[in-house]
């Protein structure tokens, strides 16, 4: 509906430009929002007081120019002019019960959809030096729930899980490996089975050993010269790591898989000619032996130039020229609209050098969107970063333990009599939710505190109400038995079922901002008033002891499209919902 009302302001701004009353040229920014006091109307616009400097009138003179020229629609039941030149829509209850109406048998619900494009989401990216640990939990699962919705919407999405599995810490970790197979033949693998454990050894024996640390560096060279040997060794490291990783993916539910890791050693065999590019183009700079690219518009507080190095003194890459190939080959091979990279705001400096700096050597197309969607930290109750009790970081696994664990005890004690099986089921589902919902509710920008009491209540903005809400709206059609609803119509009578329609017409503005923004957190706030509202119609307006079947039909519409909307939005954010509780 917004988007509607947005629509017909747009054709009355090109009838203004045609009748003289606007500049041929002027470009206006239409802002609609919706109205917190529903005797407001449904949706208003400032666009009156945007104009006035333009059209040389005052704002109500210009908001009652602009009623008048609005295109007719059926969905608008009256406008109104409020202050000093809002302008105020009330939403035609019919318009929007068919709206409503359409929706329930649309695969979309009723959104709509926008122009497709091609979108490459850089996320997860955890170095396969180490398992999984809280700090990555935030850029997988924020991540994951964009790339659900952008494809929801129609885009094409390529996940691209730019792990860490180059570099000169694996000249060490190789070395050590070799050691251990050397000694112990294949027994090797059950070391490799605790990745921290196997780090912190080969950095001890790195530290401790010059003879090690000698072969550690030798095979880095090896490795980046392409010898099978090395490569041998450094394929079954990876494949090992990336077992950890996707075991907890699927513990996660994320959609990411083996088929969309492309790291940082993709794009090893283009390193150099970058170098040679940016070298033919003018842009390197010698700097203490090592090669870099000075950008004017970098600099620190005191006016020094920031620079970005491209290639060490003793010959080695840096992350930015493996982000420059990456972002050359997205461009040019993987044909991206959009690239979106879910890192921690700590990075923003970096990506904005290279955006910059990708653009400059016109390594992607200028129409290719480059977009850094940074987040906080996770924190723990002392505010933080999230630690271990003795101080260490937190491994992945060990916290979806402890989430489980946590949820089967709350569960249980809700459940008395239920069977272990469901209990472990619903546990499961609860515990994973908990945690990612607790994640993705909060901005993506800000720091929050994680706190497993807060992320398991059943009161508040948390999964486990939001699950129990699912569970209620689809508890009524268990109930609702030998209902024919394939002729039944909805029918906005009651306020209630008014405020609770206007809020599920609000599901396709909702996900554009979650695309736009990369903010799960929009989504996560709109499904907890969604099931507020609903909980509102419910205790107002019975369903199946309705007055009659028109309107008991009516209301059961309402609770099938609520329900269908609460579970689309879970799924959208990676969360699966249950049918009991």
């Amino acid at each position: 509906m917004k988007s509607h009302i947005q629509s017909l302001l747009e054709q009355t701004i090109e009838s203004f430009k045609q009748q003289g009353i606007l500049p041929a040229d002027f470009e206006a920014r239409i802002q609609v929002d919706r109205t917190k006091d529903k005797s407001h109307g449904d949706l208003a616009t400032n666009l009156a007081m945007m104009l006035t400097k333009a059209a040389g009138k005052n704002p109500r003179e210009l908001a009652q120019l602009i009623i008048d020229n609005l295109p007719a629609s059926a969905y608008v039941a009256k406008v109104e002019i409020a202050g000093p030149g809002f302008i105020n829509f009330f939403i035609d209850d019919s318009a929007l019960a068919n709206q409503l109406q359409a929706a329930i048998g649309d695969a979309h619900l009723g959104v709509k959809l926008p122009t497709p494009q091609t979108v490459v989401v850089d996320y997860s990216s955890p170095n396969l030096a180490k398992e999984m640990h809280v700090g990555h939990l935030r850029s997988t699962i924020i991540g994951d729930s964009v790339v659900r919705t952008l494809e929801f919407l129609g885009h094409k999405v390529i996940r691209q899980n730019h792990v860490g599995d180059w570099g000169t810490q694996f000249g060490m970790l190789l070395a050590y490996m070799e050691e251990l197979r050397a000694a112990n033949g294949e027994q090797a693998q059950l070391e490799l089975s605790d990745l921290e454990t196997f780090y912190r050894a080969a950095k001890l024996r790195f530290d401790e050993s010059a003879e090690f640390a000698t072969r550690a560096r030798q095979l880095v060279v090896e490795l980046q010269s392409g010898d099978e040997y090395c490569n041998k060794l450094w394929r079954e490291f990876n494949d090992i790591s990336l077992s950890h990783c996707h075991d907890v993916y699927e513990r996660l539910g994320v959609s990411l898989t083996r088929a969309d890791v492309h790291g940082e050693s993709a794009y090893n065999a283009d390193l150099e000619q970058v170098v040679k590019d940016l070298d033919a183009q003018g842009l390197l700079t010698q700097s203490n032996g090592a090669k870099v690219v000075f950008q004017e518009e970098f600099r620190t507080k005191e006016g020094e130039s920031l620079p970005v190095i491209i290639q060490k003194a003793d010959g080695g890459y840096l992350y930015a020229t493996t982000d420059l190939a990456a972002m050359r080959y997205r461009s040019s091979v993987l044909k991206a609209d959009r690239v979106l990279y879910f890192v921690d705001l700590r990075q923003a400096l970096h990506f904005q050098q290279v955006f910059s700096l990708a653009k400059l050597a016109k390594f992607v197309r200028d129409d290719m969107s480059l977009e850094h969607l940074g987040f906080g930290t996770m924190n723990g109750e002392d505010g933080r970063p999230f630690k271990t009790r003795t101080g260490g970081v937190v491994k992945l696994v060990d916290l979806l333990d402890e989430a489980n664990s946590r949820a089967l005890e709350l569960v249980r004690s809700k459940n008395p009599d239920m069977d272990e099986a469901t209990l472990a089921e619903i546990a499961r589902v609860v515990g994973i939710s908990a945690v990612k919902y607790a994640d993705l509710s909060k901005n993506r920008t800000s720091d929050y505190i994680f706190s497993f009491e807060q992320m398991l209540s059943f009161e508040g903005n948390t999964a486990p109400y939001l699950l129990y809400a699912y569970t209620r709206v689809a508890g009524i059609f268990k109930r609702a038995t030998d209902v024919d609803l394939s002729q039944a119509k909805i029918v906005l009578d009651h306020e209630k079922e008014k405020d609770l329609g206007n809020k599920l017409a609000q599901f396709g503005e909702i996900l554009s901002r979650v695309i736009d923004k990369g903010q799960p957190h929009v989504l996560c706030g709109y499904l907890y008033e969604l099931a507020g509202a609903f909980s509102s119609f419910y205790e107002a307006c019975p369903v199946l002891a309705a007055d009659n079947d028109e309107q008991k039909h009516s209301r059961l519409l309402l609770s099938q499209l609520t329900a269908s909307t609460l579970q689309k939005g879970l799924n959208l954010l990676g969360i699966e919902t249950l049918e009991r509780m």
